[in-house]
């Protein structure tokens, strides 16, 4: 059901439980400018994002400037009925109210207006899209019972240094005081927004697991889902299937990892390993993790546990609901 752009803002602002850390557009170049609210981010916000009708799925991704891009998926949006199929891209522009969207090959065209995608592929009109937030379907999971809570929104006495905010959110840039070797763990993390930058700037944290390996945390909302992107194991594993919700909005990672194995002597005998769904989709299944990563905080591989960083990587990350089961 469309949703009109004032009531998408008051929904969005409202459920997302965002609030402002604004940055002054003249102290800053606008791939460092991040927001943190519906309300701050303006125009570019309320127009991007997720899109669907039955058999299709589309991402706007905001790129500053009035432009934009439209990735159209074939059979509905990356875990909710994708097919796999090669995705096709059409640049855009906003003019006014709407954005117009053009294929550079093909002919394939595009326009949003009114909260309402329409969509043309080769000559043939697709039924109109209509925006939606997605939730995952682990998103304010409970602890089960015996798991060791490191992070309900109280305290941030689990973590070195850790930093809560007044809405209860702990920022990235801190490691937790325990150490762990075999566990499942939960864990909601929130991107900023920042419509201008690229890449590796765009949002970038990471989740690091016994300090050694990183499970990526970017703005990867409509990319093709690389190792260095979100939901990948850097370097090593790029996700099955890019999961990645558009900034402003909380997701998941539901982690089953499994600590390298050494024999008497301290030979490795088996490299950890690691399943991690993102937004209640598999998105790694059970990886071998054949090295740490380059930032990670321990470097060697040995038969110790190891705590979780949240990697500070000059992005306003914020996460909550952190919580580990022990095997």
């Amino acid at each position: 059901m469309p949703l009109h752009p004032a009531r998408l803002l008051a929904l969005v602002s409202f459920s997302l439980l965002t609030a402002a850390e604004p940055p002054s557009p003249k102290a800053k170049a606008p791939d460092q400018i991040a927001y943190l609210t519906a309300e701050a981010a303006g125009p570019d916000f309320l127009l991007q994002g997720e899109f669907e009708v039955k058999g299709t799925g589309a991402d706007i991704i905001a790129l500053g400037g009035d432009q934009y891009r439209l990735v159209i998926f074939k059979g509905g949006l990356p875990g909710a009925g994708w097919d796999g199929s090669p995705r096709q891209e059409l640049d855009g522009k906003r003019e006014g109210a709407a954005v117009h969207f053009a294929a550079k090959t093909g002919g394939s065209t595009a326009s949003l207006k009114d909260g309402t995608l329409l969509v043309t592929l080769a000559g043939a009109e697709v039924a109109p899209l209509h925006r939606l937030v997605r939730h995952s379907s682990t998103e304010n999971a409970p602890a089960p019972q015996g798991a060791k809570v490191l992070f309900d929104g109280k305290n941030a006495d689990a973590w070195k240094g850790g930093k809560i905010d007044e809405r209860g959110f702990l920022r990235c840039g801190t490691t937790s005081k325990d150490m762990f070797k075999d566990y499942t763990m939960h864990l909601e993390f929130f991107l900023p927004f920042k419509p201008y930058a690229r890449g590796q700037g765009r949002a970038n944290s990471g989740v690091y697991h016994q300090d050694r390996y990183e499970v990526q945390v970017l703005d990867s909302f409509g990319l093709k889902g690389e190792n260095n992107e979100c939901g990948g194991i850097y370097t090593i594993s790029a996700p099955k299937t890019n999961m990645c919700y558009p900034p402003l909005q909380w997701q998941t990672y539901d982690v089953d990892f499994t600590a390298a194995r050494f024999d008497t002597e301290g030979k490795r005998t088996a490299a950890a390993r690691i399943t991690v769904r993102q937004n209640g989709v598999l998105i790694q299944d059970n990886v071998e993790l054949t090295h740490t990563t380059t930032s990670s905080g321990i470097k060697t591989i040995t038969n110790t546990p190891g705590p979780f960083q949240l990697q500070e990587h000059g992005n306003p990350v914020y996460y909550r609901n952190i919580w580990v089961l022990e095997k």
